[in-house]
């Protein structure tokens, strides 16, 4: 306890400070906080340990508190008619990266197995990465920014089928269409039975539980709606990152939505910076400074740009900006580090890959805001939800700014 406790003092307190000092310089606090984590980890200071029981468990409350925010603030009749353009950019960010990357691994002396690995790392957007960078550039609730958003929710989909396939590709068990087809039907049936069933009963049964006027009980029960579908998810075969944002997304359709992102939102500031320290505290740098890591990550991560890059322009019926949904479905984030960590842990991969797909996660996850907020100060229709100044909680529960927000 004594060294938990040290240890979220210390994320707490640095991540905070580095989230502010890149706000200062123009940039998400996203990007603050993974640089506090990374400072934290066992590569400088070896003060947060993500391997630790508690500070994991920690982390992964705070990525369901930053999904289930996500689908909170999500319309899902706004996704609805950007499904199409979401549908292609996800297909193509899936192929073109994935083909990229096994060719180029192929190319460098990889192996057939670890070069899927490294093929199947590049495939799926980091969506809590992505939409936080988008929200705190303000342009989250735009068209680009509910395509990017559902183009990364069909990415984990695509990606989950995808992991169940190459488990079974490095443990030797031939794989059949049957085999794939299971995995999507679980994954896509989850999410479509979810939403049908939940936006009929949901409703009327906070209507009931709106009624009980303990303090804070209705934002309470909110969350605790999200943690059991969010155990559904895992439970059916897809994800819990799936269920936290299918969950959200359900409740935004509830009278009760503001109530339940203010008892959300104070939660959040405690637990997903934890979640984004942790995700810096993983990146090992010594793992990436070999030879042969640099000269395969260096070529995995250009792969890795491109492939997400081209993919934007695969949004086909939409007229807004392309090559700011590709820019913004970047960062691997969290999907790729699952992928690399399945990998190393089962042999499949040598810790020269593992560094290399570690690399790519870096410059894939740090390059991303610079790169967002570039397109967005050359692209003078994209106005911002919020304008500049510290961000505070509006009597509704909305988030706005000192400024206030602009129209």
């Amino acid at each position: 306890m004594y060294a938990l406790l040290l240890s979220l003092a210390a994320v707490i307190i640095a991540t905070k400070l580095f989230g502010e000092l890149a706000r200062r310089f123009g940039q998400p606090s996203v990007l603050g906080e993974l640089v506090a984590g990374l400072m934290l980890g066992s590569s400088v200071l070896s003060m947060l340990d993500p391997k630790d029981p508690a500070i994991h468990g920690l982390s992964e409350l705070g990525l369901f508190i930053l999904l289930f925010q996500i689908g909170l603030h999500t319309d899902v009749r706004s996704l609805k008619r950007v499904g199409g353009s979401a549908l292609g950019v996800a297909v193509a960010g899936v192929v073109l990266p994935f083909g990229g990357g096994y060719f180029v691994a192929r190319l460098l002396g990889v192996g057939v197995v670890p070069s899927v690995v490294a093929g199947a790392s590049l495939t799926a957007t980091s969506m809590a990465i992505s939409a936080r960078i988008l929200g705190d550039k303000g342009v989250l609730h735009t068209r680009e920014g509910q395509v990017v958003v559902g183009a990364a929710l069909a990415d984990d989909v695509i990606g989950l089928i995808i992991l169940s396939v190459t488990v079974a590709i490095v443990g030797g068990t031939s794989v059949s269409p049957l085999d794939v087809s299971t995995a999507a039907i679980q994954s896509v049936g989850f999410i479509v039975v979810a939403l049908a069933v939940g936006s009929y009963a949901v409703p009327p049964l906070f209507r009931v539980l709106d009624s009980i006027r303990a303090k804070g009980s209705l934002g309470m029960f909110g969350i605790a709606f999200g943690l059991l579908l969010a155990a559904i998810g895992v439970a059916s075969g897809s994800a819990m990152i799936v269920g936290a944002f299918v969950a959200g997304a359900i409740l935004h359709q509830t009278p009760q939505r503001q109530e339940i992102e203010r008892a959300t939102a104070q939660i959040g500031h405690f637990f997903i910076p934890i979640f984004f320290a942790v995700m810096g505290a993983t990146i090992q740098l010594t793992a990436l400074v070999t030879p042969a890591a640099l000269e395969i990550g260096a070529a995995l991560t250009v792969v890795a740009i491109l492939g997400k890059v081209a993919a934007g322009f695969g949004a086909w019926k939409f007229g807004g900006n392309r090559l700011l949904v590709g820019t913004a479905m970047i960062p691997r984030g969290e999907v790729g580090l699952i992928f690399a960590q399945m990998g190393l842990s089962t042999g499949a991969i040598s810790p020269q890959v593992f560094g290399a797909i570690m690399l790519v996660i870096v410059v894939t996850t740090f390059i991303t805001p610079p790169l967002v907020s570039a397109v967005i100060r050359r692209d003078q229709s994209l106005e911002p939800e919020e304008s500049a100044g510290p961000e505070i909680l509006a009597p509704d529960g909305r988030r706005q700014t000192a400024v206030g927000r602009r129209h």
